[in-house]
Formats: C-alpha cells, sequence, structure tokens
C-alpha cells in the first residue's frame, strides 16, 4: 500500500513538472524535447548575454524580405540553417498560466508580448500570414508581408 502511494506521489510530481521539463537550455539556444525543435532564446535584433544570462539589445521587427535577410545572416554568423517557424511550432512555446508575455521567460528572455511572425499563410487568404501573439496566447491570421512583426527563428530539420 505505501509503495503505490509513493509511486503515485512521484508520478504526480513528474506530470506537474512535464512542463518545465520541456526545454533544455544551451547559450544562445533552447531545444524543445517535446517537439524536436531547436530555437534561438532571442528575438532577431536581440543578442544573448551569457554574462547576464539573458537577451540584450533592441528587438527589430520585420516584414517578409527582411526576414529572408535575417535568416542568412543567422546562418552566416551563428551557423546551422534558421527558418521562419510554422505556426503550430510557434503556438507550441504558449504558456497559458504565464502573465504577458505567454511564454516561459526562463528560456525565452526578455521577449516581446506581441504578435511574431510564423511560416504559415492564411489558406482562405493567401495574402496573409498567422501569427502568434505572446500578449494574449492566441493566433492570428490578418498580417501581409508587408508589415512588420518580430520574430524568433527556428533550426531547419
Amino acid at each position: 500500500m505505501l509503495k503505490k502511494l509513493i509511486i503515485t506521489i512521484i508520478f504526480l510530481f513528474y506530470l506537474s513538472n512535464a512542463a518545465s521539463a520541456q526545454f533544455i537550455a544551451r547559450q544562445h539556444t533552447v531545444k524543445d524535447l517535446h517537439y524536436g525543435t531547436t530555437w534561438l532564446r532571442c528575438s532577431v535584433g536581440q543578442f544573448w548575454d551569457p554574462a547576464k544570462g539573458t537577451c540584450a539589445g533592441d528587438i527589430v521587427k520585420l516584414d517578409h524580405d527582411q526576414i529572408a535577410y535575417a535568416i542568412s545572416e543567422a546562418k552566416r554568423q551563428l551557423g546551422n540553417d534558421w527558418r521562419l517557424p510554422t505556426h503550430a511550432e510557434l503556438k507550441s512555446l504558449v504558456c497559458e498560466e504565464c502573465p504577458p508575455p505567454k511564454i516561459n521567460s526562463k528560456y525565452f528572455p526578455n521577449l516581446s508580448p506581441e504578435a511574431y511572425w510564423t511560416s504559415d499563410k492564411n489558406k482562405l487568404n493567401r495574402k496573409s500570414f498567422w501569427s502568434v501573439n505572446f500578449m494574449t496566447g492566441h493566433s492570428y491570421s490578418r498580417f501581409f508581408s508587408y508589415q512588420s512583426l518580430p520574430v524568433l527563428l527556428v533550426e531547419a530539420d
């Protein structure tokens, strides 16, 4: 009986900490163990400050033409192959129980509480793209490629 109680307590403790166990931070990147993706921790325009353990600098809002240049610069400066995340990938970072910005700030510090670009177009209106708003945690498909929003980059497979 006691053994079953201990196992139940351990299992419930594991479930309560599952969300925090989803990520592993490695300097300027975060590995999402649940989805298998690797993210840059800082928004485009910022840089990882290892001395302070946070993102520093100013977030730059980009349109889709500028995003292509930012991706090429990320590849050149950081190595690896980076890209704009899909709607599902970016939405997976939303932390419903977190205060705005609705993302785990331990892994993604200094993220702006506003809409961020995804690579997915709205299938009903091919001129607009999906975004994820980290102020509310909701998604919207009302932004056009010429508009400027912040960007998080994910490593290409």
